[in-house]
């Protein structure tokens, strides 16, 4: 969003106007307050072109057929001007981001997710259709994720059951690839056309890549009428459901109940879009919103400055704060508040390139031979530097010279350097957007990835980074307190003591997971703090003897290795299982890791690949360190096995079974870390850094 600028109005019915969100060929979209303090979308179309009847009849129709619709899955019409003056739409404004960002920022919907979207929608789309309207234009990013969950937008070119797609100057009015066939060739729309449009929608969500592709428009159109949709990445029982969704045919489209019973998501599907990286997307937007529509803090001398001014900066400069719950940001002169915006301006993250997968049956291996690297930098890498660490087309490392290098994931090439960083223990990635380290003064400084671009930083007085989320950095500071940084303005949240009996104990690895934050402790304890405030919220004393205790956590459970491996509720510590290890005395587990429906762990040099919901046995494997995490990567679980007398071996075992597939041995070399992304493994030895393939 930017603040609104020469020719922008200051209010447009009930609505004061706080920023723009966007703009088209037709109209903008602002951020608008009534005087309840409801924050809606505001569409009002361009005053140019107010008075060119058929786009201001389109204008109408977008208008009265969202307001026609009733239905929870869509942006409710909160008052809308259609007569006398520019017209303008009302319309809920949904704090989340669209399908298409998410895919794009995190990848493509698990399984249980992509159900949950589709039954969603489809119902949605039943309810359109029930109002006699056809959307016409369903795609991801007209498809809002927000904590309640997926909701459908821009009913800009929704029109009732008839007529024909072509608009009186021969243009399709839909996005290619989405549209359905009859509607590429100018036939009759139905309702069974949104299907077509949905069915597409899941390709993407599922795969990450558009069911219909070509090198320009009229390539793409003529896949989608004569072509086979791109089923690459999906799984068979996905393609069965999806499928019929884009037949060629109208007739043989499901309807949207049946889509939403087919689908048949899990019971409490709602509480899937709360949960994970993508909870935490979606909060950082409502957060965003919060903030920008919070009553303003008033001076010792009279009322605090209008929203309006706030945003758009006073004429001859000064400064203004404004702020919520203690947070704010300052907009100096121009040039000072440009530069300052810049700093949290950033990025979208990049695609991530992704490596071949390869195939023994296929001849690209013998298995149980040593892996061949896909490459490797000698003397890179500094002794004491933390595990390499992938952010899609980079991996970061600490430099052998000083300060933090980054990587090309394809060839090894170094990317960037930021020699003048004098890093202390390690590194986070902020949602594959940013990276964060902290100086040995303790101050926070975070780069764009990809390019190494400086953004903001934080005077945190820190000491070692713990964990993030989607809406802050959490750290330890050097006088041994818990400390959050919100990543919006680089402003410290909280600040909260550490009890003595943990003083001067914490470990610097935690993990930050539905609201709550999770330490442990040098000597075997793990505490759990709320993220909102930082007060306490459960502890757990004596879970590890002799190994470190490393939490792990993810979609509301954390995963506490020590004496038994225990999965536990982490907003209130309430255990959901535990295992103990039976093949050593005394019995230590290293840190669990959850990836899909399994927590992989090892114990007593073997590795083990436990159910999620229950803990029990899936597979034991003989290779396994005493350590390592355990880390998956296409059809493998990787792992480091360290011999004092030796070296150490990387191993990779098959899903299915745990059999070996790989290994590389490093001789003599031990302190070996690890990491994976993008079908690539990563291993620091020594100095050297290593890609290697996956199968």
């Amino acid at each position: 969003m930017r603040p609104l600028g020469t020719g922008d109005p200051i209010r447009l019915g009930p609505y004061r106007l706080l920023g723009v969100l966007g703009e088209g060929g037709m109209g903008k979209v602002y951020v608008g307050q009534d005087h309840a303090g409801t924050v809606a979308a505001v569409k009002v179309l361009r005053p140019e072109l107010a008075h060119e009847t058929g786009l201001a009849q389109r204008f109408v129709r977008e208008a009265l057929a969202a307001a026609a619709v009733r239905s929870p899955g869509v942006a409710a019409v909160l008052g809308a001007q259609t007569e006398g003056g520019r017209p303008w739409i009302a319309t809920e404004f949904l704090a989340g981001p669209t399908l298409d960002q998410i895919v794009d920022r995190y990848g493509p919907l698990d399984d249980a997710r992509l159900r949950a979207l589709a039954a969603s929608v489809a119902r949605t789309l039943r309810d359109i259709h029930a109002a006699g309207f056809v959307h016409r234009d369903l795609k991801p990013p007209n498809i809002v994720l927000t904590s309640s969950g997926p909701r459908v937008i821009d009913f800009g070119i929704a029109r009732p059951e008839h007529g024909l797609t072509l608009t009186t100057t021969g243009q399709i009015p839909v996005t290619p690839g989405y549209g359905a066939p009859e509607q590429v060739l100018g036939h009759r729309v139905t309702a069974a056309a949104d299907v077509f449009s949905l069915g597409a929608v899941l390709v993407h969500a599922a795969t990450g890549h558009r069911a219909f592709e070509g090198t320009h428009v009229a390539a793409v159109q003529y896949e989608v009428v004569h072509g086979e949709p791109r089923w690459q990445g999906l799984t068979p029982e996905q393609h069965a459901l999806i499928a019929p969704c884009l037949a060629k045919d109208a007739a043989g489209r499901p309807t949207p109940d049946q889509i939403a019973v087919a689908f048949a998501p899990a019971k409490k599907a709602d509480t899937l879009w709360k949960r994970g990286p993508l909870g935490e997307a979606i909060r950082e937007r409502e957060r965003e919103v919060r903030e920008l529509t919070a009553p303003l803090l008033t001076t010792q001398t009279g009322a605090g400055p209008s929203r309006r001014r706030l945003i758009t900066g006073f004429a001859a400069g000064g400064a203004v704060l404004a702020a919520s719950g203690g947070t704010g940001w300052w907009l100096l002169r121009a040039g000072e508040r440009e530069s300052r915006k810049n700093l949290f301006t950033i990025p979208p993250a990049v695609k991530t390139p992704a490596a071949r997968v390869l195939s023994a049956d296929g001849g690209d291996f013998i298995v149980g031979d040593a892996m061949k690297p896909l490459w490797v930098h000698q003397d890179v890498v500094a002794t004491e530097s933390p595990a390499p660490l992938p952010i899609r087309d980079v991996v970061i490392a600490g430099a052998s010279a000083g300060g933090i290098e980054a990587f090309n994931v394809v060839d090894g090439k170094r990317r960037w350097v930021a020699d003048d960083m004098e890093m202390t223990g390690r590194y986070l990635s902020l949602s594959d957007r940013q990276l964060v380290a902290v100086d040995k003064q303790g101050t926070l400084h975070t780069f764009v990835p990809s390019t190494g671009e400086p953004k903001w930083t934080a005077e945190a007085d820190a000491k070692a980074l713990l964990a993030a989320d989607g809406d802050a950095v959490y750290v330890l500071t050097k006088d041994h307190r818990l400390r959050s940084v919100g990543r919006s303005d680089a402003k410290i949240r909280w600040t909260v003591p550490v009890a003595e009996e943990f003083r001067n104990r914490i470990h610097p690895q935690g993990a930050a997971d539905s609201g709550v934050l999770v330490v442990s402790t040098s000597s075997g304890h793990a505490l759990a703090v709320s993220t909102k405030n930082g007060h306490p919220l459960w502890t757990l004393y004596n879970q590890a003897r002799k190994r470190q205790l490393v939490p792990t956590a993810s979609d509301g459970v954390v995963y506490l290795n020590g004496k038994t491996l225990s999965a536990r509720r982490i907003s209130d510590g309430k255990e959901l299982w535990q295992r103990t290890d039976e093949y050593a005395n005394p019995p230590e587990w290293g840190p669990g890791k959850a990836f899909g429906d399994s927590v992989y762990a090892t114990t007593s040099g073997i590795s083990m690949r436990l159910d999620i919901r229950s803990g029990k046995d899936k597979w034991i494997s003989t290779s396994g360190g005493q350590d390592s995490p355990v880390l998956v990567q296409g059809s493998g679980a990787w792992v480091i096995d360290a011999d004092v007398g030796s070296g150490s071996t990387v191993h990779t075992m098959s899903l299915r079974d745990g059999s070996e597939i790989w290994h590389y041995e490093f001789s003599w070399q031990i302190g070996l870390t690890l990491a994976a992304d993008g079908n690539r493994v990563f291993v620091t030895s020594g100095n050297s850094l290593y890609a290697f393939p996956v199968f």
